[in-house]
Order: C-alpha cells, then sequence, then structure tokens
C-alpha cells in the first residue's frame, strides 16, 4: 500500500502548467513540520482540477492537507543517475484559505466566490 498524508505550508506561489494534450498540473514544495525542530520539505505534485482549484485559490505560506501517494523515478545528468521522490496528490483540502483584500493582517477567509463544486475534495 502506497498512501501518504501530510499537513504543511506552500512554500512558494503556485504556477499552473499544461501538458501538450492540454491537461492541467502543478508541482509545489509543502513544509512539514518536524516533532521537535524544524520542517521537512517535500515535493509535491498535483494535477488536473485539483491543480487548477490550488492555483486559484492558494498561495506561498497557505496551509493544507494533502493526500497521495510517492512516486520515484531517476535520470541521467552530467553521466550520473539522479534519483527523486515526489508525492502525487490526489485529494487537496485547504486548511485556512486565500487572504482576501478585505481582511486584515491576522484574519484569513475562504473567498467568496468558492462553490462547493469547484472543491476538490467533494
Amino acid at each position: 500500500m502506497n498512501n501518504v498524508i501530510l499537513i504543511g505550508r506552500i512554500t512558494k506561489d503556485l504556477e499552473l502548467r499544461k501538458t501538450q494534450s492540454g491537461k492541467s498540473w502543478l508541482k509545489f514544495t509543502l513544509a512539514v513540520d518536524r516533532q521537535g525542530e524544524g520542517a521537512d520539505f517535500i515535493d509535491c505534485t498535483a494535477w488536473g482540477k485539483t491543480a487548477e482549484n490550488m492555483a486559484n485559490y492558494l498561495s506561498k505560506g497557505a496551509k493544507i492537507a494533502a493526500a497521495g501517494r510517492i512516486q520515484t523515478d531517476s535520470y541521467e545528468k552530467d553521466g550520473r543517475k539522479v534519483y527523486t521522490t515526489t508525492v502525487v496528490c490526489n485529494n487537496v483540502q485547504f486548511l485556512d484559505g486565500k487572504k482576501t483584500q478585505q481582511a486584515s493582517n491576522e484574519d484569513f477567509a475562504v473567498p467568496e466566490d468558492i462553490n462547493d463544486a469547484d472543491l476538490p475534495w467533494e
């Protein structure tokens, strides 16, 4: 069984990309607190509607819960084999909303134009 659940914060603003066939995807890094001290920085990807919703409603610093699977891969660089590990997220829950212009520096709110049909966990 290959299941991963992470709770953390997005480390950079998200950039939605499209494959040649037009499928949406994005790559992001999630900072996940360690018990005790420090954080781990986990490379993740999301596809389709999940990626689109993330790009539309989340930005750097947003807290999310991401569920998916670990995927490993390798490639050649300068004659050496490089190994990668990524979490492919198939379910992302927004744990705090994108800061709106009406919100103060301490208040965060889910944008008013979100409806339940747009959320990736519905």
